[in-house]
């Protein structure tokens, strides 16, 4: 970001699978999952496309105007934290330094008070995903 925070931004499906009368359907949802500080920073750093990722945050909705005046809105996946799914693969842990302008790391507190940066994680004149 601009003021230096770091962030990470990216496309998640979420599939569902079930049957109707016997038939296997599935249905898949894409949502835009945006990770501030150093979740977004680990995240950039080893996540990678096809990676089965468990995402705990919270819903935002937020609006903007593209360049020729149109009203655009998005719900968004604010990450407040995230990891590899250990359903299908294994997963090797790496600490990192803390640092404190995350919240020390301590649960809950991820997220809870820091400023969010507006602009938006793309260009206004694209899809979020």
């Amino acid at each position: 970001t601009t003021g230096g925070r770091g962030v990470a931004s990216f496309g998640m499906a979420v599939n569902r699978r079930y049957q109707v009368n016997g038939e296997w359907q599935e249905q898949t949802s894409f949502f835009n999952v945006v990770a501030w500080g150093t979740l977004g920073e680990n995240a950039a750093a080893c996540v990678t496309k096809g990676t089965r990722l468990v995402v705990f945050g919270r819903l935002e909705q937020r609006s903007w105007e593209t360049q020729d005046g149109e009203k655009r809105t998005v719900v968004e996946v604010i990450a407040d934290e995230l990891g590899p799914s250990l359903r299908w693969a294994q997963a090797q842990v790496e600490k990192t330094a803390r640092t404190t302008t995350d919240g020390g790391g301590q649960a809950g507190a991820a997220g809870a008070g820091a400023p969010r940066d507006p602009g938006p994680s793309f260009s206004g004149e694209e899809e979020p995903f």
